[in-house]
C-alpha cells in the first residue's frame, strides 16, 4: 500500500490543485505574493505532511505528529480562503464554496484518521 491509496491524501491533493489554480486564475495580481502565496503553501503542506507521516508510519508517534501538522495546515488553508472571500479578493462564490467544502470534509476525515492514534 502507498500513501496514494489514502483517501485523506487523495482529497488533500485535490484541494492543493484547486487552490493553486484558484490563486492563478481568480485572484488579483497583488494577492499572488500576499495571501495567495500563503494559501498555496498551507494547502500543499496539508498534502505533504500526510506523505511525510506515512513515510514514518513505522514510528507511530512520528506518523501522529505529521497528521496533526496536516490538520493544522488544513485549518490554515480554510482561514486564508475565508480571508480572501471576506476581503473581496476572491469573488467567485462557486470556487470559494467548492474549496471550502472540500477543506471542511478533509478536516473531518483527518480528525477521524488521527483518532486511530489517540491514546
Amino acid at each position: 500500500m502507498s500513501y496514494k491509496n489514502l483517501e485523506i491524501w487523495q482529497l488533500a491533493k485535490e484541494v492543493a490543485l484547486e487552490v493553486h489554480k484558484m490563486t492563478l486564475e481568480e485572484l488579483p495580481k497583488f494577492e499572488m505574493y500576499e495571501t495567495g502565496q500563503q494559501i498555496r503553501r498551507s494547502a500543499k503542506s496539508t498534502r505533504t505532511n500526510i506523505v511525510e507521516g506515512y513515510g514514518r508510519k513505522r514510528y507511530q508517534n512520528e506518523y501522529f505528529k505529521f497528521l496533526i501538522y496536516s490538520l493544522g495546515s488544513n485549518d490554515e488553508t480554510i482561514d486564508h480562503l475565508e480571508e480572501l472571500w471576506e476581503t473581496g479578493s476572491l469573488k467567485n462564490k462557486e470556487v470559494y464554496e467548492s474549496i471550502h467544502s472540500k477543506c471542511e470534509i478533509l478536516g473531518k476525515k483527518l480528525t477521524n484518521f488521527i483518532k486511530k492514534f489517540d491514546r
